[in-house]
């Protein structure tokens, strides 16, 4: 028998390879981890249509935990299944403060609840996942960003101000994307004046190939939750849904969102080319997520080496 009834696997570099893609090798190991009997959820910052290509590849049928841990979700019906949503007044003081700072603010919606009333039983009909807020409209929008909502074809509806988000209440996160050095002003403000009112994440964005060089324009996302919703807010919430005990559940991930899922699970695993934060989280380090390190840390699992 496994140690593990539960494994939660972080997607940008951990699952993904830095091309994005899933390996053969990480998707028979998936495949092996279920035959043991073993429920493989994913576990990441992406809202659910942001990663619904991973989802088919790996053939994901049980609910996943999505938007940093804000959402769990069904990726079959494409429908949430529980969430933790921000209080109004909050979304508005933090959206206010990042327009104030020269900023886009991205307001992460739960898109089963802006979806339009109607449909077929059986649908799963959906609305935007996001509100853009942008007083200059897409020029006030990061090009990151954009280039991010064309790829995975996110949708979106922009707006000039936050009075013009008819779902206010069903704002899960709400953040911004831009290089460190423009980001950092409105990041110092936000938690040294609201940040016993929130839970947040400051890290590297992916980019389009070629988007880096000095450190201070790097781009990175600065992102802010409810206080009670994180990574293993939502894990914990499957995992008891489940009856899965907190020692019997496995998470492998590798960035700052994943370090309280590490630390807190009963096998937290990094892969090789984590944060040092999280390798300190975790009680095991497998290989790099470029070399197949979840296939790794899996088979150590159904081995009962882990």
């Amino acid at each position: 028998m496994p140690n593990y009834d539960l494994i939660a696997i972080d997607l940008d570099g951990t699952l993904l390879c830095p091309r994005g893609e899933v390996s053969t090798e990480n998707v028979a190991a998936i495949r092996e981890a279920r035959a043991a009997g073993i429920t493989v959820t994913v576990c990441t910052g992406r809202g659910l249509v942001e990663c619904l290509h991973v989802t088919e590849r790996i053939e994901q049928a049980d609910p996943v935990v999505v938007a940093g841990g804000s959402i769990v979700a069904c990726p079959v019906r494409r429908r949430t299944l529980h969430r933790f949503a921000m209080d109004e007044s909050l979304v508005r003081e933090l959206v206010g403060r990042m327009i104030a700072h020269g900023h886009a603010a991205l307001v992460l919606k739960d898109p089963t609840a802006t979806a339009p009333a109607g449909g077929a039983a059986g649908d799963a009909p959906r609305g935007h996942d996001y509100v853009v807020v942008s007083p200059r409209g897409w020029a006030g929008v990061d090009p990151v960003t954009r280039w991010w909502f064309d790829t995975l074809k996110v949708p979106v509806k922009l707006v000039s101000s936050i009075d013009e988000d008819e779902h206010l209440d069903h704002t899960v996160r709400v953040g911004v994307c831009g290089t460190h050095a423009a980001t950092a002003p409105v990041a110092r403000e936000i938690l040294s004046e609201l940040g016993d009112r929130v839970n947040h994440h400051h890290f590297g964005a992916v980019v389009p190939e070629g988007v880096g060089g000095d450190p201070d324009q790097h781009v990175v996302i600065f992102e802010l939750f409810a206080r009670n919703a994180s990574k293993w807010s939502a894990i914990s919430h499957l995992a008891q849904q489940r009856s899965v005990p907190r020692e019997r559940i496995c998470a492998i991930g590798n960035d700052v969102n994943d370090v309280d899922m590490l630390a807190r699970a009963g096998l937290g695993v990094a892969v090789e080319n984590a944060i040092p934060e999280a390798k300190a989280a975790a009680r095991a380090v497998t290989k790099a997520n470029d070399a197949d390190g979840v296939a790794h840390a899996i088979r150590q699992v159904l081995a009962g080496k882990w």
